[in-house]
């Protein structure tokens, strides 16, 4: 795996690490049905639970489901899922965190967070196969919750969030000449074709959805090409203090969820980097995927979910 050079210089020295425990995330039925973008009537899986068959490095696309979570589905309280609690551990937990299974009879197996899916206020977390198939509802995760306020020192108008340093570090992220990030991301995405979760000021947990229900904008950027845990570039869109369109703007996510049918959403994207006036140039790159990076979901080591996704 390539690795920067130089790294980047953190404040890694004088981040907070916080244990967060949460449990798992009941799987939920919105309505009898719902209606797509076209007026059809849908009843599908949808968020929560335990994904068996849905992990890192599978395409967001073609699932019979909706806002599919791959893997695990955090939440503390149900009964609170909008309270400051629950709001914690979506704020503290950060994209590469590692997370332990601490009950139940897989218990002491690890995993790393996803990330954070807005609206049900979950956290996700990808665990090997093999762990997923003997956990159950009833068990707990803990979580070394480590990343938030993490600094570029040499970089000071780029703004990181929601990241674990290790993934930074793992992250093929060059200096330019000029002083510009070039950031290896598998797609571009046009700042037209972003929809709900613009206009939130939340960008240190959940996420907001690129809008796939325009076949020309799909194509002509290739967004049928997305899969969970790649690192993707949303163009003129400014994510510093809340999500909105700025002409220059760049900003990078983690896809989170899947694709989705309902007007206004699509696969979701939680927030790493964002920057204004060309500090963060995208680079494409086929394997720019934090599974591929630190060994998650299709990409993972002697498993046996080891396949791989479209791209290579």
């Amino acid at each position: 795996m390539p690795k920067q050079l130089p790294p980047l210089r953190v404040n890694g020295d004088r981040l907070v690490k916080i244990a967060v425990q949460a449990g798992i995330a009941p799987a939920y039925s919105y309505a009898p049905f719902d209606v797509d973008v076209d007026g059809r009537a849908f009843a599908l899986p949808a968020t929560g639970g335990i994904t068996l068959n849905v992990v890192v490095g599978d395409s967001v696309f073609g699932w019979a489901g909706d806002h599919i979570e791959p893997g695990v589905s955090l939440l503390l309280n149900e009964k609170e899922r909008t309270g400051k609690a629950n709001a914690g551990l979506n704020f503290l937990a950060c994209c590469g965190n590692v997370a332990t299974l601490v009950s139940g009879e897989a218990q002491g197996a690890k995993g790393r967070v996803l990330g954070h899916h807005g609206g049900v206020h979950h956290v996700i977390v990808d665990f090997p196969i093999e762990v997923m198939e003997r956990m159950t509802l009833d068990d707990k995760v803990l979580i070394h919750a480590f990343g938030q306020g993490m600094t570029l020192l040499d970089h000071p108008e780029v703004h990181a969030m929601n990241m674990d340093p290790e993934l930074l570090a793992a992250w093929p992220i060059r200096v330019a000449a000029d002083g510009a990030l070039e950031v290896p991301v598998t797609t571009l995405v046009p700042g037209h074709a972003m929809g709900s979760g613009i206009g939130s000021a939340a960008v240190h947990y959940g996420d907001y959805d690129i809008l796939t229900h325009d076949p020309d904008t799909v194509s002509e950027y290739q967004l049928n090409q997305i899969r969970f845990g790649d690192l993707v570039a949303i163009l003129d869109h400014d994510n510093r203090y809340g999500r909105t369109y700025r002409k220059g703007a760049v900003s990078v996510g983690v896809v989170v969820h899947s694709d989705c049918k309902l007007a206004g959403h699509g696969p979701g994207v939680a927030t790493l980097l964002t920057a204004l006036g060309g500090k963060i140039r995208p680079v494409l790159d086929p394997g720019a995927n934090v599974g591929r990076y630190l060994g998650m979901g299709r990409f993972r080591e002697g498993s046996s979910q080891k396949k791989k996704g479209k791209r290579v």
